[in-house]
């Protein structure tokens, strides 16, 4: 995880956005701006922008790994699972693959919504959750 911090793949601006949220954690001062290019029902590639600690980047990081060249409803069901496996409401971590290393933060709840601000400003975007 803390490679991906230091040397996020997805760490930048994308000019040919079609969705843009900026969503912030006021606990600890996290931000983050998370940029979408969605085509034909697809996630066609995201970057984010982010002043915020290590899991808040990686997770971003990793998640755009994840949702890029997705269909809409796949990226849903799989926010939805991270959720559930961060959160300690579902153990099936191993349908994850590299986001199961979020699942150590199910012990420490602050840290959750540092593992999960990308996830929720994804859905937010998305239209699938409110903030």
């Amino acid at each position: 995880m803390l490679d991906r911090y230091r040397a996020p793949h997805h760490r930048g601006t994308l000019a040919d956005a079609n969705l843009s949220y900026s969503a912030s954690n006021p606990l600890c001062g996290d931000e983050l701006t998370l940029q979408l290019r969605r085509e034909s029902g697809r996630v066609a590639d995201a970057m984010f922008q982010a002043r915020a600690c290590s899991i808040v980047q990686a997770s971003a990081d990793l998640m755009i790994d994840a949702i890029t060249g997705q269909p809409l409803s796949a990226v849903s069901s799989l926010a939805q699972r991270f959720r559930a496996v961060v959160t300690g409401a579902d153990d099936a971590v191993d349908e994850l693959g590299s986001l199961n290393a979020f699942s150590a933060v199910r012990k420490l709840p602050v840290r959750q919504k540092c593992a999960l601000l990308p996830w929720e400003s994804l859905e937010f975007m998305l239209g699938g959750r409110s903030s």
